[in-house]
């Protein structure tokens, strides 16, 4: 590292992971570039959808507490709704950063506003993007004006693509999500299920899929336990999961998901349409978590087109019958699921923790100041 930075992280939240999977990556992320000597500070509001629809959980407040604890390292600074859009906080809270990073899930109001600011206090300006959206729905991407950035941080080259030749950005870097291994690690449980997946209903994106890759293997496998953890998941979903025998656990903290994959003896991933078709080439955080804690897992059709993993770091099954006989197999052949868990686990640990994303930041940040 050549100088110590400043950087200011606006997120829409860390503290709350409801339906917000960008804080599994973003709160290891920031811990980890405290830790190569940067002074890092994450911006979020006190009050906004994800932490609200949180603090309704019956495990909200716990989970918020175990947070506190597990990252008790983290500057995290909160506002009000009054300063979202107000320039003298802002300009006073931004006043001694070198670099700052605005996540995509947040108003684009306060996009204007940084750019304004940027202007003044001569900090850089890096648009962070974790979603579809500029796939799916440029035109909101639009409204933040990125064109005025000092650059773009995209998940995946796919998405660094789109921002290259859709929005005509000439500085995009690639940063793939990873794996908090100071979190996500193998521990030793008393297995509870055979299959688990941890992940959400959501907004139809993958309905279809949940139905053909989850609940089609579970009833026909219906000596096997099926287990499943998320939220915003319809009266219909529940009674669809019911019908498949499938136990539904409700909101699970992501500092909890590690006990989770410990309690099973495989887990699956099942990727949103848009990964698997427009912006193909970008795995959910999931993945890295899940390989990091040493499970088994079988992927719904995906293709990894940046070769971010090895082959036989995982399994995949193209369609319903092939996941339940790819389930049924690994079930039954310990050893072969617990070599494929050892390579995952391995390819995690060489190229994919955040640490290692930690300095592939630092290199982006070094780049846009220089």
């Amino acid at each position: 590292m050549s100088r110590k930075l400043r950087v200011a992280y606006v997120a829409h939240s860390l503290r709350s992971d409801w339906n917000n999977g960008n804080a599994h990556f973003l709160r290891g992320l920031l811990r980890a570039m405290g830790t190569l000597g940067h002074d890092v500070v994450a911006f979020e509001r006190e009050h906004g959808w994800s932490i609200d629809n949180l603090r309704m959980e019956t495990e909200g407040e716990q989970s918020l507490r175990q947070f506190a604890t597990a990252y008790a390292e983290l500057h995290v600074e909160l506002y009000g709704a009054c300063n979202s859009v107000e320039p003298k906080f802002w300009r006073e809270a931004l006043r001694t950063f070198d670099v700052v990073i605005l996540h995509e899930w947040n108003p684009p109001e306060l996009s204007y506003l940084l750019i304004d600011l940027r202007e003044e206090l001569g900090f850089r300006l890096l648009f962070h993007d974790t979603h579809h959206r500029a796939s799916s729905s440029p035109e909101q991407i639009r409204l933040f004006g990125t064109n005025r950035f000092d650059g773009v941080i995209a998940f995946g080259d796919a998405l660094s693509r789109i921002y290259r030749g859709r929005f005509g950005m000439r500085r995009v870097w690639t940063l793939h999500e990873a794996a908090d291994t100071t979190v996500f690690q193998s521990l030793a449980r008393d297995k509870k299920q055979d299959v688990v997946w941890i992940g959400n209903w959501g907004d139809e994106e993958r309905s279809s899929e949940l139905r053909e890759f989850l609940l089609k293997p579970a009833k026909a496998l219906p000596a096997r336990r099926f287990s499943i953890h998320g939220v915003r998941y319809p009266d219909g979903a529940l009674k669809e999961l019911n019908d498949a025998g499938v136990a539904y656990g409700g909101y699970l903290a992501n500092l909890r998901a590690p006990e989770a994959y410990a309690e099973s003896r495989l887990t699956v991933h099942v990727p949103r349409q848009q990964y698997a078709g427009a912006i193909t080439g970008i795995p959910t955080i999931r993945v890295f978590e899940a390989l990091a804690c040493g499970i088994p897992l079988i992927s719904a059709p995906w293709e990894d087109t940046e070769q971010l993993f090895r082959g036989g770091d995982f399994l995949y099954a193209a369609n319903g019958g092939e996941m339940q006989e790819r389930i049924e197999w690994l079930l039954t052949h310990s050893q072969a699921a617990k070599e494929q868990a050892q390579r995952g686990l391995e390819t995690i640990m060489a190229r994919h923790t955040c640490r290692h994303r930690a300095e592939e930041l630092t290199s982006i940040c070094e780049e846009v100041l220089a």
